[in-house]
């Protein structure tokens, strides 16, 4: 919310700077986005009155002018305005002098004739006509009545105000106002906070009981209406205070009454609307639900179409506006309007939220409405509104009020305990400097009974009233002090964290990127996935209120996120890309409202490596874990992936994760290149079997003997297979086995592949021969000739 600190200081003494005043707030949990001076950048510009006016000599659509600014001699400036009378006072900007958006001034010549700065209109200095009605947007700005000369534009326009801009967070709906936050501000500073009870004089004849009935079907979306009667009704603009108060705020000005109801918006808090009482048919205001599919055409001129969730306000025959959100334009007030009826009401803030959200239509008022206004704000706003229209002379204000109010919730009772607020902060401050804390803010104390006020609904217990008196205690007063406890811990990560680190720098080493996809997807990705029907991935945990059908299931797989990743990639013409993501998929468990949660480790990469590279990194990181003898076994039954192309990835027989090259008909789906390959883990069931017990064994005495091997298999044949059988066969003496080779061609024939494999023979006792390296090879020739009929090449 922005607010001048003038403003503010209307309520409260302050005698901070602008920059002290804004420190203190945030440190007391108001906190400030910032502030500016609103004409900062206007340097040099000052007022003069226009002494002379002579046609430029080589220019029909010139004027040479000679302008007083309140020095020993007037300056000549040139200009072409064609509404410049002589006696007028107009702003100047000097040589040297700087303007919005880096336009800088300075002496010069036009057409041979010098001039010594330029005449402003209203766009250079950054204004409109809604904030000075009576100047024009195409000719120079001409100011009212006598100005005293040479002084600096922005004092005289108020240009040099202070805007602050406050984030207010939405428990604190009285903050949304400038006697919230003066309020605030007060009690920060340790100053007095006054405000003046309004009470309008009712000089208008007649009573608003005769003019106007209210009826209220819905108390609970509607639990309060308050509504007073204007005649007599002047529509004019308004005066300049009032206008400069809402342009500080980022409200545009537009007349009296709609400024008015604008002004105590931001004042108060209270949104308010105004309707033309001869415009309400049958006299009557009716709260209620619209009627499905009736229309209403708001105040920006759109028609719009309501159902029978959202609130209205109506008359006899139609509605008038969206209760909350917008006005109707038929009841609009206008230039021709006598008599008014002011509405100052409390609707429910989800009603509001809701009805805005469907109508797309977010406004300063609902925005408020949303975050739940205070039921007792409503009366003394409406009086406010009406004090200013006698002030203002817009109107005269009938006598009465029509209120119709449910029953007011019962006020917050707190028990307050000293000791265990001073406990809890780790303070020692009185009860008496609790009680001068608590009464600025307007928290009544009845021995040891704490009543919150009605326009602060975040205060329920007591550690909101311990946080009071922290922030304006001061946080930096409060010492730090050590636990209590009698020993101390040592904060460390633990042994699943490190465990996570360990995984995640395995991936970045290999020159993989994080990333973070949502939790939540759409039930179409599985039949985008070609999953079956009966596939257990469909089990879907349901979002009971979904943003929308494209979020409405917990995910059951990672792979669609993932793909998404690499498209959103790949479309943006980056060649090559390798992605990992270590997060959870959701399953449903019978009998229980609560999902079993899955830790899983996504990997993804395409056209910077195949099947082999991704099967390096899954080995390097059960390796790193160290988890060793895993086994990888083809699958072919997964639609998502390539036929032949994808193993599980068991250990001990069970399945620990999976990896494969994306089949082509749902790399087309998802847009992703044909050489994507995806794998998972599961990263619990690694965390499991991590083995970190290591042996000491001394370093060999004796040398290895290496024997390679390439044999010619059937193509379904894997080398992990293989790899088995030999350490199987070979004996003892076998130190390790690689897979070093792959070849398929004229020499391999049909449906087979040459496979080649290094094998590392060593004896701890001795050294071996050459009689004992060749009959452990030829048993392991004979085992792989005898159980999946491989020939030596």
């Amino acid at each position: 919310m922005k607010v001048s600190y003038s403003w503010i200081k209307e309520y409260t003494k302050i005698d901070a700077g602008i920059k002290e005043f804004c420190d203190a707030m945030t440190m007391s949990g108001s906190k400030v986005e910032g502030w500016q001076v609103l004409g900062d950048d206007i340097k040099n510009v000052v007022t003069g009155k226009v002494v002379e006016i002579t046609q430029h000599p080589d220019a029909d659509k010139l004027v040479v002018t000679k302008i007083d600014i309140g020095g020993s001699e007037a300056i000549q400036v040139v200009t072409g305005a064609k509404n410049l009378n002589e006696g007028d006072c107009v702003p100047v900007a000097l040589h040297g002098s700087s303007l919005p958006g880096g336009l800088k001034i300075k002496k010069g010549k036009l057409r041979g004739v010098v001039s010594e700065g330029m005449l402003c209109s209203i766009a250079e200095l950054k204004v409109t006509v809604n904030d000075y009605p009576n100047a024009i947007e195409d000719g120079i700005m001409v100011l009212e009545g006598e100005v005293e000369l040479g002084l600096d534009i922005t004092k005289v326009l108020g240009l040099n105000e202070e805007i602050v801009e406050f984030e207010i967070t939405s428990n604190r709906p009285d903050c949304f106002s400038v006697i919230g936050l003066a309020r605030e501000a007060a009690a920060t500073f340790k100053k007095d906070f006054v405000v003046k009870e309004p009470a309008p004089k009712e000089e208008g004849g007649g009573d608003i009981n005769d003019m106007i009935s209210i009826e209220v079907n819905d108390s609970e979306l509607c639990p309060r209406y308050t509504a007073r009667a204007i005649t007599d009704v002047v529509i004019e603009p308004s005066p300049e205070w009032l206008r400069q108060h809402l342009r500080d705020a980022g409200v545009r000005p537009i007349n009296n009454i709609v400024d008015i109801t604008n002004y105590v918006m931001l004042e108060y808090g209270q949104p308010m609307h105004a309707f033309d009482l001869d415009n309400i048919a049958g006299k009557k205001i009716i709260v209620r639900s619209a009627i499905e599919g009736e229309l209403l055409e708001t105040l920006d001129d759109q028609p719009r179409k309501l159902n029978a969730s959202m609130l209205v306000i109506a008359d006899a025959e139609k509605p008038v506006a969206v209760a909350g959100v917008m006005g109707g334009a038929e009841s609009e007030v206008t230039d021709t309007t006598k008599t008014i009826l002011l509405e100052s009401a409390n609707f429910k803030a989800t009603s509001v939220r809701l009805t805005a959200q469907k109508l797309v239509m977010r406004t300063e008022s609902s925005g408020r409405f949303e975050k739940g206004l205070d039921l007792n704000n409503t009366l003394p706003a409406i009086n406010r509104a009406c004090e200013l229209v006698e002030e203002l002379g817009a109107g005269k204000v009938i006598k009465g009020i029509v209120d119709v109010c449910a029953e007011v919730p019962k006020a917050t009772k707190i028990q307050l305990r000293v000791d265990r607020i001073n406990e809890f902060l780790g303070t020692y401050i009185s009860r008496n400097e609790m009680l001068d804390i608590f009464a600025p803010l307007e928290i009544k104390v009845e021995g040891d009974l704490v009543t919150a006020p009605s326009f602060r609904p975040d205060l329920l217990c007591e550690a909101d009233l311990s946080e009071e008196v922290a922030r304006f205690y001061g946080y930096n007063n409060i010492k730090a002090t050590m636990l209590a406890g009698e020993e101390t811990t040592q904060g460390k990560r633990s042994y699943k964290q490190r465990l996570r680190d360990m995984v995640e720098g395995v991936c970045l080493s290999s020159g993989m990127y994080e990333i973070y996809t949502y939790s939540f997807t759409s039930p179409g990705v599985f039949d985008r996935l070609g999953l079956a029907v009966d596939d257990v991935l469909r089990k879907t945990v349901k979002i009971r209120n979904p943003l929308g059908e494209d979020y409405s299931v917990m995910r059951t797989t990672t792979f669609p996120e993932m793909m998404k990743v690499i498209a959103h990639n790949s479309n943006r013409n980056i060649e090559k890309g390798a992605f990992y993501e270590v997060s959870f998929t959701y399953h449903p468990v019978e009998g229980s409202d609560l999902p079993d949660e899955k830790t899983v480790l996504s990997l993804g990469m395409y056209n910077g490596g195949g099947f082999f590279d991704m099967k390096g990194i899954m080995e390097e990181i059960t390796d790193t874990l160290g988890i060793s003898d895993t086994e990888y076994e083809p699958l072919s039954s997964n639609p998502i992936f390539h036929p032949g192309r994808c193993a599980s990835i068991l250990k001990g027989g069970v399945v620990i994760g999976l990896l494969g090259q994306v089949n082509p008909t749902i790399c087309k789906e998802f847009e992703v290149p044909e050489e994507t390959i995806l794998g998972t883990l599961d990263i619990n069931r690694l965390y499991e079997l991590s083995d970190f017990d290591r042996k000491y064994s001394e370093l060999p005495k004796y040398p290895t003997v290496t024997r390679d091997i390439a044999v010619l298999v059937d193509d379904d044949v894997t080398s992990g297979s293989i790899i088995k059988l030999i350490k199987e066969s070979a004996g003892a003496y076998l130190e390790k086995v690689d897979f070093f080779d792959v070849y398929k061609g004229a020499q391999t024939g049909e449906s087979k592949k040459s496979l080649a494999f290094s094998m590392v023979y060593r004896s701890l006792e001795k050294t071996l021969t050459e009689d004992e390296v060749n009959a452990s090879f030829k048993k392991v020739v004979k085992a792989l000739a005898d159980k999946i009929g491989a020939e030596l090449r």
